[in-house]
């Protein structure tokens, strides 16, 4: 995910503008921006908590259907039904690897900002350490 996005869980001018300002029009609309700036940040993984409650308790509602009643109904063509079945069993498997790929690739998108932030911190106390007497990059000396 982009971290330079404009409106994110922080403490950025946007967002405290946009808190500001709700305060000011309607007095909801701040605290809500409020509690978006303090909580926003818990709000994925609360999100992907919630999906994978309501995705295991769906999967046993599944799992108590008889193997021919998927969509409730049979045809009536056992080789359809057959046919039928494997195919839904197919893509059940299909998309748990999928689900599998996609939590790989978030473990891995997690350990590339870990390395990153790592490498900021290091760079940080790299330039701090070296002395630096002059000012602080981005300011005039006076």
């Amino acid at each position: 995910m982009n971290q330079s996005a404009l409106i994110r869980p922080d403490w950025t001018p946007v967002t405290i503008a946009m808190m500001v300002l709700g305060f000011v029009v309607f007095w909801p609309l701040g605290l809500a921006m409020l509690a978006y700036i303090m909580f926003g940040d818990r709000l994925k993984s609360f999100k992907r908590d919630l999906n994978g409650a309501t995705d295991g308790f769906f999967a046993s509602c599944r799992r108590g259907r008889s193997s021919h009643r998927h969509y409730g109904f049979d045809t009536g063509n056992v080789a359809f039904d057959d046919w039928r079945e494997a195919e839904l069993k197919r893509l059940e498997e299909e998309r748990r690897k999928l689900d599998e790929m996609r939590a790989e690739f978030d473990a891995y998108v997690r350990e590339l900002r870990r390395a990153k932030d790592q490498e900021e911190f290091d760079r940080f106390m790299r330039e701090r350490n070296t002395g630096g007497s002059g000012p602080a990059p981005g300011y005039p000396a006076t």
